[in-house]
Parts: C-alpha cells; sequence; structure tokens
C-alpha cells in the first residue's frame, strides 16, 4: 500500500532514494523494483531487521530494478535518528518521508535535514495524516494518539508546506491517498483501539482484499472518495537548484560507516 506517487516524486533508475522513518519497507520496495539505489531508515531495530529481511529477498529473487547501465540497483538498511542523519550533505536524489514527522517533536530540525542531505534540484516527498480524519480519531479516542511513539500533532495541509518552505524547500504538487482506511480508524477509536470488535475485522478484511485484489469498484471508490476523506495529505517539495561547490561530497549507498547497520545487495 503506497502513499507517494512515484512518478509525482520523479524517481528514476539509478537514484539514490532515502526513506526516512521506513516503518516495515513499503516505499522502499517499490523503489528498489524501480532501479532506485534505496537507502531506508528507522529507529525501530525490528523495523529495520524486517526492511533489511525483505529488501534482500526482493534482490534474491532478481526483482531489483535495473539503472540506466543495466546493473542491479543497491540498498542498504539504516538504524539512525531522522534530527542526526548520519549522510553528508547534497547526497541523495529523492527523499520519503512518509507518515513520520507527526511523530517527531523536533519537526523543524528533522526538515532541515531532509534539505540538508537532498542534492539541489532534488525531490522529496512529505505525508503526514490529513487533519480532517486525523481529528476525528483524536476526538474519539485518547488511546490512538496519546501514547509512546504516538502522533504529537495534526499538521493543516498549509502548515506543512510553510513549514517546509520554512525550511528552505519549494513546495510544489500535493494529493490526499487512503480514503477507504479512515472510517476503519473512525471505527477502531470508536469501539477501542485495543477491542477485537467484529465490525473492525470485517473491516480490515475489506481493506486486505481490496489490497490483494485491486478490484476497480474500491479502486474507483477511494479515487473519488481521497479528495474528500482521504486520511494522508502528500506533498512534494523541492531543493532549490543550485550550482555545487567543489567541496560538495559525493555519497553512495553502501558507502560504510562503522556506526551504520548495512545490508547491500549482490550485483
Amino acid at each position: 500500500m503506497l502513499t507517494v506517487d512515484y512518478d509525482l516524486l520523479g524517481l528514476r533508475p539509478g537514484m539514490t532514494v532515502l526513506d526516512l522513518g521506513c516503518g516495515e519497507g513499503r516505499h522502499a520496495f517499490e523503489a528498489l523494483r524501480r532501479g532506485a539505489h534505496v537507502v531506508a531508515v528507522d529507529w525501530g531495530r525490528s523495523e529495520v531487521e524486517t526492511t533489511k529481511r525483505w529488501l534482500g529477498a526482493i534482490a534474491e529473487a532478481g526483482e531489483a530494478g535495473r539503472t540506466d547501465d543495466g546493473t542491479a540497483a543497491r540498498y542498504e538498511v539504516v538504524r539512525g535518528d531522522l534530527l542526526h542523519l548520519p549522510f553528508p550533505d547534497a547526497s541523495v536524489d529523492r527523499v520519503i518521508a512518509s507518515e513520520v514527522l507527526e511523530h517527531v517533536p523536533d519537526d523543524a530540525t528533522a526538515m532541515a535535514e531532509i534539505f540538508r542531505v537532498l542534492k539541489p534540484g532534488g525531490r522529496a516527498a512529505v505525508t503526514v495524516p490529513r487533519y480532517g480524519p486525523e481529528r476525528i480519531c483524536w476526538a474519539l479516542s485518547d488511546d490512538y494518539h496519546a501514547n509512546e511513539g504516538g502522533h504529537i500533532r495534526i499538521y493543516r495541509g498549509g502548515e506543512l508546506r510553510s513549514r517546509l518552505a520554512t525550511a528552505g524547500l519549494e513546495p510544489g504538487p500535493s494529493h490526499h491517498a487512503h480514503a477507504l482506511h479512515a472510517p476503519y480508524w473512525w471505527l477502531k477509536c470508536a469501539v477501542g483501539v485495543e477491542r477485537d470488535a467484529a465490525v473492525v475485522r470485517g473491516y480490515h478484511r475489506l481493506l486486505v482484499w481490496d489490497l490483494m485484489h485491486r478490484p476497480w469498484l474500491t479502486r474507483t471508490a477511494e479515487r473519488l472518495l481521497d479528495p474528500l476523506i482521504g486520511k494522508s495529505f502528500v506533498v512534494y517539495a523541492d531543493k532549490p537548484a543550485a550550482e555545487r561547490t567543489a567541496s560538495a561530497r559525493t555519497w553512495t549507498a553502501g558507502a560504510g560507516r562503522p556506526d551504520r547497520e548495512r545490508s547491500a545487495a549482490a550485483g
């Protein structure tokens, strides 16, 4: 289930993409399949291990895409802090930060780090829970957000764009995603996020069925509903193009640092 539109991200084979707060790697997997060199970053050890294992399986199955010169795309999985990214300035072509900034107390520093590591002319895709659907979840249940590692803020679209601009990025296209997921979370919050209610189980089965089969009916419904109740807000923002200085360093996925947890795809 992808939140980011890779065409709007402008991801091309051979680019280096940094997936921040990668979770279990859903966006990293698609980037690798498209031939990008992937660096997936998360603070959670289990998330890092899961993403590493699945990226390895994709590579071993020969499903990693090819770059323009025909070599297999590479990957690296890093346990790291979004406020202190272990990468040089101007070192990656694309950044994905999906459903992560709402967890970070110092989101201004996280956005500044995104700006720092992007190459001039690079693009970031930032996704956060949409204000309206998220506000309903907060109103229905404190347990939904008031927990360790939970959501600490709700962004309005204009506020997110303004904060990205303050960090030096130039916000561009935006859209909403996952309208069918908003009612699921409203139901879950209404009955209790920890309760195994039959209505919640039933709706979850619908979402899994939709994910597996992608029928035209639910795909059409979600496309029509996204502007109204899409659960996620997605904005694409560019780092202004500028002439590189002679001292600018180039970093590629796989470059060793002793404080990283790395995994490199064969080929």
